[in-house]
C-alpha cells in the first residue's frame, strides 16, 4: 500500500479527539461533536456527512486554525480546497459523541502526524486526547455488542472507575464518592433526571442509542445541577440508505441460578431473642422483549426518520423475607421511540425526538407454604404505573464560517401511580424483628387484608419542560461558547397510608418500664406494644432552575489549551399556591482547565481541571414543607390477635387487638404549612462541591496507552432538615425541623409559639446552639459537614483492531466524612435532602469512612474475534467492602435520644455505646465512643460476566446471537448489612451487623439480531 492510499485508509474512521491546533468543545450535554485542525490560511475545508449528505465548508484562518461545530455524531468525508481546486484524497473522519475530531492537513491535503495515531484497516484511532480537560468513558453501540452488559444505562456507567452501585436498598450509582441522588442523565441533550428524588431517569431500549458517555469529573460550564457524575446519551438516526431490523432478548428463569436463604437466629443484649429470615431461594424471573425499528430517507438528503417499537414481557415471583407469601408481578408493556432530522439547508437543521417509556406492572399476593410450594388464598392485588412521554425539538444554525446556534426546547414526563381495591378498607401491619419469635410460634399467619406491607396509596405525576440555547463563536486561537436554559419542573403528588383509619401499623415486643418515642413508658404487665403511623401529604409543587455560562477556549500555544469559563446558576423552589419558598441565585460556579500536549506530537498529555458544582433542591422538599405534613406516631398496648375475613378476597387473616393507648399522639414530626417562616432557614445557602482532577496520559505504542489521574473532591456544606429545640429565646418546648444548612447560622421566625417574648427574625449559630440536651439542659450545636473523596487511577488500554480490544483499571480511593450527601445509606433512608443526618447531634458527630467508601476497585473488560463466525467478551469487577458502622442511641448528658429505642429505621444514631450504669438515668450512663467504621469492613465482591458471539457466515447477512452470562461465577456475597448497635442504652441487638442485602444471583441472556 502507498503513503497515499495509507493515509486516506487512517483517516476513514477517526475516534475520540485526533491531533490539532484548536481547542475542542466540551459538549456535557450535547448530542453533537465538532471537526477542528490546522491547514493552510484561507484554504477551504469541506465536510460531507456520508450518511445524510450534510455538506459545511469553511475557511482556515490567518493563522490557518479552521473549526466546524455542532455536527451530529457519525462519518464525514472531508476535501480541502485550496484556489478553488481540490488538493488530495477526501478523508474518512468519524465525528463522536461530545467532542471534537481533531485533523491536521499538510500542503497537499494530506492528514499529518500518522505517526502518534493507530491505523486499524481503514481507520485511526487516537490514543491519547491532548485536548480534553474531562475525565470521562465514551462507548459506543458496537463495543456494548462485544461485551456482557447489562442493557440498562446504569450498567454502561458501571464500566467507568470510580463508578460503584449505591445502597441495593434504594438503587442508583455512586460517582466518585457521592451519593446516589447527585447524578443526571441526558438523552439527545434533554435532561430525563428523576427531579423529585434524583434517584432515577426516563429510560429507552439499549437499540435506541448510538453512542454512550460517562462522565466522572471536569465538566465544562454548560453543564451543571451535578455534585456526582453525568450519563449522556445519543440517539440513533436515519440516514439516506432505507434500513430495519428485529432483536429479540431472552432471559427465562430457567437460566436463573436460585439464591440463597439466610437465617440469623440472635439474643439481643437484654436476652430478647431476636431473629431476621431472607427467604430468597424460590424467587423466579422470566423476561423477554422485542423490538422492530426502521430507519432511511423521507426526502434524500434532506429529511430522515429512525424508528423503534419494542415489547417487553416479564413474569416475576418472590416470597417475602419470612416465606410465608408468594408476591407475584407481570408486566407487559411497549416502547416507541422515533427520531425525525431535517438539513433544512447545509447550515440549518432541526432534529426531533420523542419517545415514551410509559408502562404498567400487576401484583398480586397470595399466602404460601414455603416447605411445599403451594400458593394458597389471594390476599390481594394492585396495579402500579410509572414512566412518561418525552421529547424535544433542536434548531441548529450556522451562520458564516464561525458562528453556531442552537435553540432546543423539551418535555420529560415521568409517573408513579400505585393502587389496590384493599386501599380503602385495609390497613398494613408489620412485624418487627423484635416480635418474630412469638410471630414464629403462631405459624406466622397473614396479619392483614392489604397486599403490601409498605407501598403506600400514591398518586404521582412529574413534568419537566426546558428551554435552551447555546452559542459557539471562533476567534482565532479562541473558542468562546456561551448560552443559557430554564428547567421547570413541577410535581402533582398526594401519598397516605392504606386503610379507614390511614395508619400504617407496627407490632413490637416491648419491655415494661422501657421509654416509648413520645416519653411514655411501657405500662407493667405489657410486653408487646402496637405503634400507628398516620402519614399523610400532597399538592402541586413547581420548582424553577435558570442558568447561563460563558466560556473561552483558548490555543495559548499550539501545544497548550486553557479552558476558561464561569457558570451561574439560580434555583427557585415554589409552593403549592406558587409562592417562593426557596430560592438561591447567583451561584458563581467558576471551571479553569488545561491540557498539554508535552512533547508536541501528540503521544503524551498532562492536564488538569478546577471546578465548582452546585446541587439543586429536589422538589421532595417541596412536597413534604411547601405542602404540609402530618406524621403522627400512636403507641398502643397489644391485646392480642383476633380472626378477621379478608373483605377483597374472602380468605382469613389475624388481625391485631388494640389496646390502651400509651402516652399522648406523638406528633413532634408533622409540618405545618400555614408559616414557612419556621420551616425554612432565611440564610440558605446551596449545596456546592469543589473538585480538583489532574491526569498523566501516555502512548505505549500505536495501540497501546496509559495514563493515571489523581482526583480530590470536598463538599464542605449541607443542606437538610434539622433539628432545632432552642433559640435565643430558650427551649422551645418541641422540635423544629426547618430545612437549613447544619452547622452555619439558621435565621428563622420567632414568636410566642416557640418561647419569643416579641416576633421576629432570630438567628441561631447551629455551630454553637439550637439543640437543648434533655436532663442536663446543655445546649450545643451540629458538627459542621463534611465530605471529601481523594482517588488515584490507573487505566491501561488496548484499542480495538477488528480483532481483540482490552482495558484494565485499578482505583485506590477513599471518602470520608460525616454526611453521604443527601441520602443516608447508613440506615436505608431515601427521601432526598431529608434525613436523618442532623435529627440529632450525635447524628454526625464522627468524621470517618463513608458508606460509598471502596479503597480498592479493579475493573477489567475485553473482546476478542476468534473469526468472522465466533467472538467473545468478558467483564470482571472485584470491589472492595464498605465500612461497617456500629450505631448507638444514646450520648453521654443527654436523656433524649439520639435514635429510637422503638424501630431500628427511625432516627439517626449516636457513635456512643454505653458501657456502665446504663440502667441508671442519664447522668449515670457511662459510654465508650465507636466511629464510622467501628465495625470492620463488609468483603469484597467479585462480578465476572461473560459472552459469547456466532454471526452467519453469509454475506449480505447481518444475523447475530450472543449468550451472556452474568455473574459466571453465582457470587453471593453480602453487600449490605445491619448498622444498628444497640435498641437501648448499653441493650445491643443481636441482629448488629448481620446481612440485608446480598448480590444477584447468576443469569444468562439470549440476545438474537438480525439487520436487514
Amino acid at each position: 500500500m502507498n503513503t497515499k492510499m495509507l493515509k486516506k485508509a487512517a483517516l476513514c474512521v477517526a475516534l475520540g479527539a485526533c491531533l490539532g491546533a484548536l481547542a475542542p468543545t466540551v459538549m456535557a450535554q450535547s448530542a453533537t461533536g465538532a471537526i477542528a485542525g490546522r491547514a493552510n490560511a484561507g484554504d477551504q475545508i469541506t465536510i460531507t456527512n456520508t450518511a445524510t449528505g450534510l455538506t459545511r465548508t469553511v475557511t482556515a484562518s490567518r493563522d490557518g486554525n479552521y473549526r466546524l461545530g455542532q455536527l451530529p455524531v457519525g462519518d464525514y468525508r472531508l476535501q480541502l480546497q485550496r484556489d478553488g481546486r481540490s488538493e488530495g484524497e477526501p478523508l474518512s473522519v468519524n465525528v463522536a459523541l461530545g467532542g471534537t475530531t481533531t485533523v491536521n492537513l499538510g500542503g497537499g491535503g494530506e492528514a499529518i502526524t500518522l505517526d502518534s495515531i493507530q491505523v486499524v484497516g481503514s481507520r485511526i484511532v487516537n490514543r491519547v486526547d491532548v485536548y480534553s480537560t474531562e475525565t470521562v468513558t465514551t462507548v459506543s453501540r458496537e463495543e456494548l455488542a462485544r461485551m456482557p452488559v447489562a442493557q440498562d444505562m446504569g450498567s454502561v456507567a458501571l464500566l467507568a472507575p470510580g463508578v460503584v452501585g449505591g445502597n441495593s436498598s434504594f438503587g442508583g450509582i455512586s460517582f466518585g464518592g457521592s451519593s446516589v441522588a447527585e447524578n443526571s442523565v441526558f438523552i439527545n441533550g434533554l435532561n430525563v433526571t428523576d427531579f423529585y428524588r434524583r434517584q432515577s431517569f426516563s429510560s429507552a431500549p439499549f437499540a435506541f442509542f448510538q453512542e454512550f458517555q460517562v462522565k466522572t469529573g471536569g465538566y465544562s460550564v454548560e453543564f451543571g445541577r451535578s455534585t456526582g457524575g453525568v450519563i449522556n446519551a445519543v440517539t440513533r438516526s436515519g440516514s439516506n440508505e432505507f434500513k430495519s431490523g428485529v432483536e429479540f432478548t431472552f432471559e427465562p428463569n430457567a437460566w436463573r441460578s436460585k439464591a440463597d436463604d439466610h437465617q440469623f437466629d440472635r439474643v439481643d443484649g437484654d436476652g430478647t431473642a431476636a431473629s431476621a429470615v431472607y427467604k430468597a431461594s424460590h424467587d423466579t424471573s422470566s423476561f423477554m422483549k422485542a423490538n422492530v425499528w426502521a430507519s432511511g430517507p423521507l426526502v434524500k438528503d434532506r429529511l430522515f426518520f429512525f424508528g423503534m417499537y419494542e415489547q417487553r414481557q416479564g413474569t416475576y415471583g418472590n416470597t417475602n423475607n419470612a416465606g410465608t407469601e408468594w408476591s407475584r408481578a407481570k408486566s407487559d408493556n411497549g416502547f416507541w421511540g422515533a427520531k425525525l432530522d431535517w438539513n433544512i439547508t447545509d447550515d440549518h437543521r432541526l432534529e426531533l425526538l420523542a419517545f415514551s417509556d410509559e408502562g404498567s406492572t400487576d401484583n398480586s399476593t397470595s399466602l404460601y407454604d414455603f416447605d411445599t410450594r403451594a400458593i394458597g388464598d389471594l390476599k390481594g392485588t394492585s396495579v402500579d404505573d410509572g414512566g412518561g412521554k418525552n421529547g424535544s425539538l433542536t434548531y441548529i444554525g450556522q451562520f458564516g464560517d464561525n458562528f453556531t446556534a442552537k435553540a432546543m426546547y423539551g418535555v420529560n414526563r415521568s409517573r408513579a401511580l400505585s393502587a389496590s381495591p384493599a386501599d380503602a378498607l385495609c390497613s398494613q401491619v408489620l412485624i418487627d424483628a423484635s416480635y418474630n419469635s412469638v410471630y414464629t410460634a403462631m405459624g406466622q399467619p397473614a396479619v392483614s387484608c392489604h397486599p403490601s406491607t409498605s407501598t403506600s396509596v400514591v398518586d404521582h405525576h412529574d413534568e419537566r419542560k426546558v428551554g435552551r440555547l447555546d452559542f459557539e463563536w471562533v476567534l482565532g486561537d479562541h473558542l468562546l461558547r456561551f448560552g443559557l436554559d430554564r428547567e421547570e419542573m413541577t410535581t402533582d403528588r398526594t401519598t397516605r397510608y392504606p386503610g379507614s383509619t390511614g395508619m400504617r401499623y407496627s407490632v413490637f415486643a416491648a419491655t415494661p418500664g422501657a421509654e416509648l418515642d413520645n416519653g411514655a413508658l411501657v405500662p407493667g404487665g405489657v410486653d408487646a406494644i402496637v405503634m400507628g403511623r398516620r402519614r399523610i401529604d400532597g399538592g402541586v409543587f413547581e420548582t424553577t432552575a435558570n442558568a447561563y455560562y460563558l466560556e473561552d477556549v483558548w490555543s495559548v500555544t499550539p501545544n497548550l489549551v486553557l479552558n476558561l469559563g464561569v457558570r451561574v446558576d439560580g434555583f427557585d423552589n415554589k409552593t403549592a399556591s406558587g409562592a417562593s419558598f426557596i430560592k438561591m441565585d447567583k451561584l458563581v460556579s467558576p471551571r479553569l482547565g488545561f491540557s498539554w500536549d508535552m512533547k508536541g506530537d501528540g503521544s503524551t498529555k498532562l492536564s488538569g481541571n478546577l471546578g465548582r458544582y452546585y446541587l439543586p433542591v429536589t422538589n421532595i422538599i417541596n412536597y413534604n414543607f411547601a405542602g404540609g405534613l402530618i406524621d403522627e406516631r400512636t403507641f398502643y398496648a397489644l391485646d392480642g390477635w383476633r380472626a378477621a375475613t379478608n373483605p377483597v378476597t374472602g380468605s382469613g387473616y389475624m388481625e391485631p387487638v388494640l389496646g390502651a393507648q400509651i402516652g399522648p399522639v406523638d406528633d413532634s414530626y408533622n409540618l405545618p404549612v400555614d408559616d414557612l417562616r419556621q420551616s425554612v432557614s432565611r440564610d440558605l445557602d446551596a449545596v456546592y462541591q469543589d473538585e480538583a482532577i489532574l491526569g498523566f496520559q501516555q502512548m505505549i505504542n500505536q495501540a497501546w496507552s496509559w495514563g493515571v489521574n489523581a482526583t480530590y473532591r470536598r463538599m464542605p456544606n449541607a443542606m437538610d432538615d434539622i433539628r432545632i429545640n432552642h433559640t435565643p429565646c430558650g427551649p422551645v418546648g418541641y422540635s423544629l425541623w426547618p430545612i437549613a444548612n447544619p452547622g452555619e447560622k439558621v435565621t428563622i421566625w420567632g414568636n410566642e409559639d416557640i418561647g419569643c417574648d416579641t416576633e421576629g427574625w432570630i438567628t441561631i449559630d447551629t455551630s454553637k446552639a439550637g439543640y437543648i440536651k434533655g436532663g442536663s439542659g446543655e445546649v450545643v450545636g451540629y458538627f459542621k459537614p463534611k465530605r471529601t473523596y481523594k482517588a488515584l487511577e490507573f487505566q491501561i488500554d488496548r484499542a480495538w483492531d477488528d480483532k481483540w480490544a482490552f482495558n484494565a483499571s485499578y482505583l485506590w480511593s477513599k471518602s470520608e466524612g460525616n454526611h453521604e450527601g443527601p441520602v443516608n445509606s447508613d440506615t436505608n433512608y431515601g427521601d432526598t435532602g431529608m434525613v436523618q443526618h442532623w435529627d440529632h447531634p450525635a447524628n454526625n458527630q464522627d468524621y470517618g469512612p463513608l458508606f460509598n467508601d471502596h479503597r480498592h476497585q479493579i475493573k477489567l473488560r475485553g473482546s476478542y474475534k476468534l473469526n468472522e463466525m465466533w467472538s467473545f467478551g468478558g467483564t470482571f469487577t472485584a470491589l472492595s467492602g464498605g465500612p461497617i458502622t456500629a450505631l448507638g442511641v444514646a450520648w453521654p448528658d443527654d436523656s433524649t435520644g439520639a435514635a429510637s429505642f422503638v424501630t431500628e429505621g427511625s432516627g439517626g444514631g449516636s457513635f456512643w455505646h454505653c458501657v456502665k450504669n446504663c440502667d441508671g438515668t442519664w447522668d449515670q450512663r457511662e459510654f465508650e465512643y465507636a466511629g464510622r467504621g467501628w465495625g470492620g469492613r463488609m468483603p469484597w465482591t467479585y462480578n465476572l460476566g461473560a459472552n459469547v458471539t456466532w454471526t452467519l457466515p453469509v454475506d449480505g447477512v447481518d444475523l447475530k446471537a450472543r449468550l451472556s452470562v452474568y455473574n459466571l461465577l453465582n457470587e453471593q456475597e453480602v453487600i449490605n448489612q445491619r448498622a444498628r448497635y444497640e435498641k437501648g442504652p448499653g441493650v445491643t441487638r443481636g441482629l448488629y451487623g448481620t446481612g440485608t442485602r446480598w448480590q444477584s444471583p447468576r443469569y444468562a441472556q439470549l440476545v438474537v439480531t438480525w439487520n436487514f
